[in-house]
């Protein structure tokens, strides 16, 4: 297994079938906060859905389709960062995150992501990022801004979450732009 540091006590690393306690652990401590926006602790509920979406997650890896990565601090479990979907012929990706309350504002999304975003265009060859948020989390719209992407757009209502029509932005970052606005 490998991790990067984002920080002294923070690691990436990919989450693997295998990490289903650790993730629902996780889940249940920041299952309030994390489902504000995003609508993962609604999939992972228990042992059997946590081992669901991580299997989800290694076929997506072994089809080339999308990747899954944890985010541990002091060796817990505490958020992740994900290729949510991954099209090698077209180029074109989509980034996301979630964290834990406790650890928020600690720049680790950003960093995360930043080393995603490297990872997919310098050794990837993808094209296009993509950045999608709903109106409401000014967290995950502020990490786009931070990371240089550019707001294409809102899409209007087009997310029905937990009974509520949601608009989404749609962030994007292209090849050619990255080493500008991602210092090396």
């Amino acid at each position: 297994m490998f991790s990067i540091d984002l920080a002294d006590d923070a690691q990436l690393f990919p989450l693997e079938v295998r990490h289903a306690e650790e993730l629902l652990a996780h889940m249940d401590r920041g299952r309030e906060y994390i489902g504000q926006h995003v609508g993962l602790p609604d999939v992972v509920a228990d042992l059997d859905s946590a081992r669901g979406y991580l299997a989800t997650y290694a076929q997506k890896a072994a089809t080339d389709t999308g990747r899954l990565y944890g985010i541990r601090v002091d060796g817990t479990l505490v958020g992740g960062v994900l290729f949510r979907v991954f099209d090698a012929k077209s180029g074109i990706c989509e980034a996301g995150c979630w964290l834990e309350p406790a650890v928020a504002g600690r720049g680790l999304i950003t960093k995360a992501c930043r080393i995603l975003i490297d990872w997919a265009f310098q050794e990837r060859g993808m094209h296009r990022v993509e950045w999608h948020a709903s109106s409401a989390n000014k967290k995950s719209i502020a990490v786009a801004e931070r990371l240089g992407m550019t707001r294409d757009g809102v899409m209007r209502q087009n997310d029905l979450y937990r009974g509520v029509r949601q608009d989404t932005e749609i962030w994007s970052v292209l090849a050619h732009e990255w080493p500008t606005v991602h210092p090396a």
